[in-house]
């Protein structure tokens, strides 16, 4: 696949097509397994974190402390080595992971306690917190599958941008970007015209109607790259772009 895009020209290219994480985390090669295990909690930590708040009624202090727990855990007794992919889809394998381990944690009354477990990696629990304010608490009535999917492709679309606001920034093309960030990204639906942005930023309409098509070109191969890092097969791969984007690839 092609990876090239407007952002850098002939001279930049976004990422090659990332190794999947699932697989690579199983690797008998420490980088490799560092590597992937950065890549999943990356992708992942932040839907355990609401999933604990919002489907088991964990206060904040506890939740950071059980999705810093569940992470140690599960890299010191790695839990994803006994994934299968023609059984299930690793996030939902991860799911089932989680579930068994805020049971045991239950039924020891808590016994993961502030500070006493390791700390997997420095996470922006925060931020959490405050997105789970901003959304709706109608979610909580969701089955807990489409809760946990649902953060986690909102984690994985917010992780594609945060990489794309980066790239715009490291080629100089931050004024595509802020048309982008101006248009798509508003959440509160009164989007400017394309005229505004022109005149906003000094360049004709047709620039603005180039400068967004780049980047939902670009944007679109970062979550196809992301999608690709947190499944383990071509076949989970297409099934989940497939099951989210609506497209086949």
């Amino acid at each position: 696949m092609d990876l090239d895009t407007s952002i850098g020209g002939n001279q930049s290219r976004f990422p090659e097509t990332r190794r999947s994480a699932v697989l690579d985390f199983n690797s008998g090669d420490p980088a490799l397994r560092e590597c992937a295990a950065g890549a999943l909690i990356s992708a992942y930590w932040k839907p355990v974190y609401k999933y604990i708040r919002v489907r088991w009624s964990r206060s904040n202090e506890d939740a950071k402390d059980l999705t810093q727990g569940f992470f140690a855990r599960a890299l010191e007794k790695e839990f994803f080595r006994d994934y299968d992919p023609e059984k299930a889809r690793f996030r939902i394998y991860l799911r089932a992971c989680l579930d068994a381990f805020l049971a045991r944690e239950h039924q020891a009354a808590g016994r993961i306690k502030r500070g006493g477990d390791a700390r997997v990696v420095s996470l922006d629990f925060e931020t959490a917190e405050g997105e789970l304010r901003q959304h709706d608490v109608a979610s909580s009535e969701l089955p807990p599958e489409e809760y946990f999917h649902r953060e986690w492709v909102r984690n994985l679309f917010a992780l594609a941008v945060d990489e794309l606001k980066r790239a715009c920034d490291q080629h100089g093309k931050q004024i595509p970007y802020h048309i982008f960030e101006s248009y798509d990204l508003r959440e509160d639906g009164d989007k400017p015209t394309y005229g505004s942005l022109a005149a906003e930023f000094g360049i004709s309409a047709a620039t603005v109607t180039n400068h967004l098509s780049a980047m939902r070109r670009a944007l679109r191969q970062l979550v196809l790259e992301r999608f690709r890092e947190t499944t383990a097969t071509e076949r989970e791969y297409k099934s989940e772009v497939r099951a989210v984007l609506g497209i086949e690839v």
